[in-house]
Order: C-alpha cells, then sequence, then structure tokens
C-alpha cells in the first residue's frame, strides 16, 4: 500500500515527497480530476491524500469515489495556508484522521 498526494503547491508537495510519497502539483479542476483518476486506478494506492484546495475543486467527484468505492481512502488535508488549527501539522493531522504516522 502506497501514499498518493495530489496538492495546489510546491511546499506542501514537496514536505510529502521528503517523506517518500509521491504525488503532483495541480491547479485546474481538469488537472485535479486527471490526477485523482490516476491515483485511483493504480491498485498499490491505498490512500489519496488531497489539500482542501484541490479537494474543493472536484468535491462531487471525490464524494462519489467515496460512496462507490472502499478504496483507496481519500483525505482531506491543510495545506501551508490551511484554514485549521495552525499549531497542528499535517502529520498530526493525518495520524488522527487515519491513524497512521508519517
Amino acid at each position: 500500500m502506497k501514499f498518493y498526494v495530489i496538492s495546489d503547491n510546491i511546499d506542501t508537495y514537496m514536505g510529502m515527497r521528503l517523506c517518500g510519497m509521491p504525488g503532483t502539483v495541480v491547479h485546474e479542476a481538469q488537472e485535479v480530476l486527471k490526477a485523482l483518476d490516476l491515483a485511483m486506478q493504480d491498485p498499490e494506492t491505498g490512500i489519496i491524500l488531497m489539500t482542501s484546495k484541490t479537494l474543493s475543486l472536484c468535491r462531487e467527484t471525490v464524494y462519489q469515489y467515496k460512496l462507490e468505492r472502499k478504496s483507496p481512502l481519500i483525505v482531506e488535508i491543510p495545506d501551508r495556508h490551511g484554514s485549521g488549527n495552525i499549531g497542528e501539522s499535517i502529520g498530526q493531522y493525518v495520524k488522527q484522521a487515519i491513524g497512521i504516522t508519517i
């Protein structure tokens, strides 16, 4: 099982790459959908991490995947501009959401 990161900014992407996670940086809805479809087709991908902004560009598609498929798990994460608790790191957020320490 592997992770895949879909980010709207290079900083979040590079932070996850330093942890060994592959992914992509996208900015438009079509790019997000293409990256999401690619990640969904890989049978080894177990968890897809999406920044809040990328998820907001294709929210209906993500919810449809969540309803129709058991895996991979799609998790929304805050990016460096996140509106969540500033003291909460992405690693802590992922651990809380899915129980895995990065």
